[in-house]
């Protein structure tokens, strides 16, 4: 898809820290959470949720509730008579919820729409789904997460198995894929320099945890939880995970939880909601893939190019690229194919090193890539990333002053 008319208003955005997986957002509904952060968001750039068109919810991971998805988040937001879809496609959640509301700011009409994403990997539901003709009536269990994450029921096979396939295919060590984990914790570090003054651009902190009844304070959040000091030393003591493989766990990401938000609209509306002389960012086109059975690592590469040649763009036309990498074999990978180095990608940081909390991973990156945007004078950039069912989405955007 190619956008000509669908923008984000500069700074009308944010995310919230990530916490890996029964850390301190484990108790804490991730719709209410999410709702309670976009109300102040929303609140601090002077902007009210009963003034958008649409409300667009991108939730891969049910929770008490998620049925009635952006309806009720529309009513959390003290916004009663909006509404809008609900989207879940996994790690591509993101992008198609920027896509699908870049889609119809295009159809027509000076239209805004407001764009949450949020997920909770912890505590995920565990489901038992009826079987009358089981044994004595006995059901069939299914742990969301962890079952999903073990087993493409397509494929047959694990996700890490799909980074080890894309590995032996590539010829990608275990020693490789450690010095792309180094380079990417380095890269991270530069986020948090000054004080995290990158960060501070568009991250909704602190945010204070409190126990159901909403009395207590049971946690205060201010930064990443789950990011651990990482040295080549200590990489060098991982063994691979898998039995006769490479990816090792300091050369994959984590499960997380977190939510983000994001504003699309029509050329006017977002020149209104732009924050301060802020600069222009526009949406200029969205892509997806699908590649060979259990190669979830190689999807990145195709999407950008088709998103890249939906703006009719090459890579070298690009001042920034962030990728949703959950293996340091997507870098790696994406690198060889598309000649892009290494040190050119995942400036400030990337899901490799703050976690993957699904519906919102994608959402963060496309905050950053603006930033990354914004410092570097304005330009085109690319997010990219895989997904399951061996799929990935691409959106590239254009920031102008």
């Amino acid at each position: 898809m190619h956008f000509e008319d669908a923008y984000i208003p500069y700074g009308a955005y944010w995310s919230t820290p990530f916490v890996k997986w029964q850390g301190s957002f484990a108790s804490q509904h991730p719709l209410k959470l999410a709702a309670e952060v976009a109300r102040g968001a929303l609140g601090q750039r002077g902007l009210a949720a009963g003034e958008f068109d649409a409300l667009f919810l991108g939730t891969t991971v049910p929770s008490p509730g998620s049925f009635y998805g952006a309806p009720w988040m529309a009513g959390l937001l003290g916004a009663p008579s909006l509404t809008g879809p609900t989207f879940a496609q996994a790690c591509a959640t993101s992008a198609r919820v920027l896509a699908s509301a870049a889609a119809e700011v295009e159809a027509g009409g000076e239209r805004a729409i407001l764009c949450l994403t949020a997920d909770r990997t912890s505590n995920g539901p565990h489901l038992l789904y009826p079987n009358p003709l089981g044994p004595g009536g006995k059901g069939e269990a299914e742990d969301w997460v962890w079952d999903n994450f073990n087993c493409d029921p397509w494929a047959g096979q694990a996700m890490i198995q799909t980074a080890e396939n894309v590995a032996r295919a590539g010829g990608f060590t275990t020693a490789d894929q450690h010095e792309v984990a180094l380079l990417r914790h380095a890269q991270y570090q530069q986020a948090l320099a000054d004080g995290g003054a990158f960060q501070r651009r568009y991250l909704a902190a602190p945010i204070v945890v409190k126990d159901p009844g909403g009395r207590k304070a049971l946690a205060t959040v201010t930064g990443d939880e789950g990011v651990f000091a990482t040295t080549a030393e200590g990489l060098a003591r991982l063994k691979p995970v898998l039995p006769d493989g490479t990816v090792t766990y300091g050369a994959q990401t984590y499960p997380a939880d977190g939510n983000a938000g994001m504003v699309v609209a029509a050329r006017g509306r977002a020149r209104a909601y732009r924050q301060g002389d802020g600069p222009s960012v526009q949406l200029r086109a969205f892509a997806q893939s699908r590649v060979e059975k259990g190669h979830m690592p190689a999807a990145p590469v195709p999407a950008a190019r088709r998103a890249l040649a939906e703006a009719r763009l090459d890579f070298s036309d690009l001042r920034a690229i962030k990728t949703h990498n959950p293996f340091a074999v997507n870098d790696l990978y994406f690198s060889r194919e598309t000649g892009v180095p290494l040190e050119a990608m995942n400036c400030y940081g990337c899901s490799l090193i703050w976690g993957h909390p699904q519906g919102p991973t994608g959402m963060r990156l496309v905050i950053e890539l603006i930033e990354e945007l914004v410092l570097a004078g304005g330009g085109y950039g690319l997010f990219v990333g895989c997904a399951a069912g061996d799929t990935a989405a691409a959106i590239v955007v254009k920031v102008t002053d």
